[in-house]
């Protein structure tokens, strides 16, 4: 297994720093290679810049400005988000790796003369996995619709292999967290995270 961790977070003592060690423990544990790509750390530029909309159906080209994360999207099996969730979304760094990264030619093909939707180019993804916080209830986020959630574990989702494993682990509510309720998170993602990890019908058929 080959695992990317997606981590994004501008602190970096957080809480969501301490849920990103702990799948990356447990990336350890189940013997896997892991990257971790820190978007705050290495200074991320999100905003799809008019050069790149210009480009951005000119393959391979237009893989250039994001050549290293490209190259860990297609090497992975395995893609983790590890981020906070603000205004019940993605945080705008992250909404960006997405919109810089996820390419034509690299996370999907577009339309063409024999195909008039868009398909899936990240089929060698085999688990795809979210770890987050909420500063807002479980009842509140449900309602507003968890718009960060669906993006991945629905958008991104669909552009993985169509047997893709998925896991998900939020802390609700973390305005009122307590040193307890934190704790039981994390015992929490390590859960969910073993049971994304453990053997996958899928594993070893990709050189």
């Amino acid at each position: 297994m080959r695992a990317l961790v997606v981590h994004c977070h501008p602190k970096g003592g957080s809480f969501t720093a301490a849920v990103r060690d702990v799948v990356l423990a447990r990336l350890r544990v189940a013997g896997a290679e892991a990257r971790v790509i820190d978007l705050y750390d290495q200074g991320f530029a999100p905003v799809l810049t008019a050069a790149e909309f210009d480009g951005y159906e000119n393959e391979p080209g237009n893989i250039a400005p994001v050549a290293d994360d490209v190259a860990a999207l297609r090497w992975c099996d395995c893609l983790i988000f590890v981020y906070p969730t603000w205004w019940y979304g993605l945080p705008a760094m992250l909404k960006g790796w997405l919109d810089r990264v996820m390419l034509p030619g690299v996370a999907f093909l577009m339309p063409d003369a024999q195909h008039k939707d868009i398909r899936p180019g990240l089929a060698h993804i085999t688990r795809l996995a979210v770890f987050t916080t909420c500063g807002a209830s479980w009842r509140l986020t449900t309602f507003v619709g968890a718009p960060g959630k669906r993006t991945i574990l629905r958008g991104v989702r669909l552009l993985c292999h169509p047997r893709c494993r998925t896991a998900f682990a939020a802390h609700y509510s973390m305005d009122s967290s307590t040193a307890e309720s934190r704790a039981r998170h994390l015992v929490r993602v390590s859960a969910a995270a073993d049971r994304l990890f453990r053997p996958h019908a899928l594993d070893g058929r990709r050189a």
